[in-house]
């Protein structure tokens, strides 16, 4: 196979603050990790925005990271197919932030995180003035509940959790035990215990190590000395 184009130190440490990132805090909605033990090539998934046509649905993308990252931006591809005015049928993505200035707005400060963010903000909010695919484009423009319908059929076919299959994440923990320097590359969970990928938010009392203790009658309930101060949840 191809061999990993991340051999500079200074980049494979970027790479790896970009792997927490994307375990500690990923955007809400997204769950992405690298794919086997490689750092120049990630798989993403994304939980269609709520309040679009595609909220039914779970799409997977790729990411590869060029060797001059993060001077460069990562191309992005769309696996499951998706019926978008700035997304072709071949998965790219038309975006500002994955195009180099003076076209585009990449700049290195700019993460996957981010990335993955902006690519679930354009599927909430699609631009047709910048459209990739004609005739979805101009569907979108002269007959806004014909496009919703279509597109909504398209994730219901291509994007359901019962065809889009869980990407396997756990030959990641397997691959990194076996292979010696790889072990702080970890893998990167959607979430503990459950087979989707993306999760909707789960209910505060569902989070791990947070209590909510809710007032009864109107009265604070006490608490003792020893679990500590409360987090008040507003």
């Amino acid at each position: 196979g191809k061999e990993s184009q991340l051999v500079i130190p200074s980049m494979k440490a970027r790479m790896l603050r970009e792997v927490q990132i994307l375990e500690k805090d990923p955007p809400h909605g997204v769950c992405a990790w690298p794919a086997k033990d490689r750092l120049d090539r990630f798989e993403a998934q994304i939980r269609g925005p709520e309040d679009s046509p595609y909220s039914e649905g779970v799409f997977k993308l790729d990411l590869e990271i060029p060797s001059r990252y993060p001077f460069e931006p990562p191309k992005v591809k769309f696996v499951t197919p998706i019926y978008h005015p700035n997304i072709d049928n071949g998965g790219r993505v038309c975006l500002d932030t994955l195009k180099m200035p003076p076209k585009g707005s990449w700049s290195p400060s700019i993460n996957l995180s981010t990335v993955l963010a902006s690519i679930r903000l354009l599927m909430a909010t699609p631009n047709p003035q910048d459209g990739l695919v004609a005739d979805i484009t101009e569907q979108y423009n002269a007959d806004r509940k014909g496009f919703e319908a279509a597109a909504r059929q398209w994730t219901a076919k291509h994007a359901r959790d019962g065809t889009n299959k869980t990407l396997d994440t756990s030959n990641l923990t397997a691959s990194n035990q076996q292979q010696s320097g790889k072990d702080e590359m970890k893998s990167v969970k959607c979430t503990e215990g459950e087979s989707k990928p993306v999760p909707e938010e789960d209910p505060p009392k569902k989070r791990r190590g947070l209590k909510i203790l809710r007032p009864r009658n109107g009265k604070k309930q006490k608490t003792s000395s020893s679990e500590g101060s409360v987090k008040q949840i507003s």
